[in-house]
């Protein structure tokens, strides 16, 4: 527990044994399930935790009340992740009565069996007292369940925002952010949204010109930390990000199963860096131990948003794409990326089709096709693939 103002307290935890987000997303640096407690005449609780804490979630909770009772349990998402405690709370507290949207109340008979009679449904702008202060409601559907909502306290200028700026990453015991707390977060809460909420751009900038007339003075999200210091650099990062806006820069994805490719992704990689211009470079099939991040295609996404050129290499499988590079190729066009450059490379051994379904899948997204070559046979060779010209025409300007 820790004391954020006289009325706020947080009550999350700190998840550092999950290898997996969602089943799917690496957290090398664990993640944080965050909740909290607004004490006044009325006490209410912000969304609950991940199931596997329960012990300490209640110590939390009566480390900040002791025995005192809980009116009211606000539910801004309904992911198991914020969810997976409502029955035990809703068990320990039964005059407790859940603050929920219309669209939230299947979700919560189907995951808790709750009854119509333990929830208070609100309306968009909709507020309700806790004594001295008030909660009002703000729907943001598609950030990024069809149920989320916002909370807002203005009494205090804060914001509950759901999973919207949020992060990957454990958080400390303070977890209000410091002037650094930015920088050490971004790649994190990049690679946050490019995974869980990339697809959902348009919503997310209709969420954010809703709540452009507050004066949010502290974003309480449910993972990462309490942003007070660094609001306008958070929140210019997500509305970049939604609508996709970009630096310049260089996203080399590529998947090899003898080396050939992996070689001339690499060779590509050197030549960029010769030029000064800035790269990442991921293997998606995992053959790479020199990797520094291990992230693999969530790594890819991330910097997927955040340079305006993807290089995409794969060799030439069972006459088709191979199938870790087919995987990120679906996964840029779930998430409706837009306004990239684009540019396939890949060996074959007798006939070559790698390339030509790589820019086919690209053209189809949008992105501005920056060759028709790159398709080498057999071995690679400098010959064979000129990467010096591949690499000026990723350097060019949009």
């Amino acid at each position: 527990m820790y004391k954020i103002s006289e009325r706020i307290h947080y009550i999350g935890v700190n998840d550092e044994q999950k290898t997996l987000f969602e089943g799917l997303w690496p957290l090398p640096h664990g993640v944080s399930y965050n909740s909290y407690l607004i004490k006044d005449e009325k006490t209410a609780l912000i969304d609950t935790v991940e199931h596997g804490f329960e012990d300490e979630f209640i110590s939390n909770i009566t480390s900040c009340i002791n025995d005192g009772n809980i009116d009211y349990l606000v539910v801004n998402h309904m992911e198991p992740d914020h969810s997976s405690l409502i029955s035990m709370i809703l068990e320990r507290y039964p005059d407790l009565k859940i603050i929920a949207n219309a669209k939230t109340l299947p979700m919560l008979k189907g995951y808790h069996g709750v009854s119509e009679d333990r929830v208070k449904i609100v309306q968009e702008g909709e507020s309700v007292s806790l004594g001295s202060c008030s909660l009002q409601f703000f729907m943001a559907p598609m950030v990024h369940w069809p149920e989320t909502m916002v909370t807002w306290l203005p009494e205090e200028n804060t914001l509950f925002s759901g999973d919207a700026f949020g992060t990957f990453g454990k958080i400390a015991q303070d977890p209000t952010d410091k002037a650094g707390t930015f920088d050490e977060f971004e790649n994190e809460m990049r690679r946050y949204y490019s995974n869980i909420v990339g697809k959902y751009g348009n919503p997310v900038q209709s969420a954010l010109k809703k709540l452009s007339s507050l004066e949010i003075k502290r974003i309480c999200s449910t993972h990462g930390p309490i942003w007070a210091e660094n609001i306008d650099k958070v929140v210019s990062l997500y509305d970049r990000l939604s609508r996709y806006e970009t630096e310049k820069g260089v996203c080399i994805v590529y998947g090899s199963m003898y080396g050939n490719t992996a070689t001339a992704a690499k060779e590509l990689a050197k030549a960029l860096e010769n030029m000064g211009v800035p790269y990442a470079l991921h293997d998606l099939a995992g053959n790479d131990s020199s990797r520094e991040d291990g992230l693999g295609i969530s790594g890819a996404l991330m910097d997927v948003f955040k340079y305006d050129t993807i290089a995409v290499g794969s060799p030439t499988y069972n006459n088709g794409i191979f199938p870790p590079i087919e995987t990120f190729m679906k996964a840029l066009s779930a998430r409706l990326i837009k306004n990239r450059r684009f540019f396939a490379f890949g060996s074959y051994t007798w006939a070559g089709a790698s390339v030509r379904l790589l820019n086919g899948m690209a053209s189809e997204f949008g992105f501005e096709i920056l060759s028709d070559g790159g398709s080498f046979p057999q071995a690679f060779s400098k010959e064979k693939f000129n990467i010096e010209e591949a690499a000026v025409l990723l350097a060019g300007n949009k």
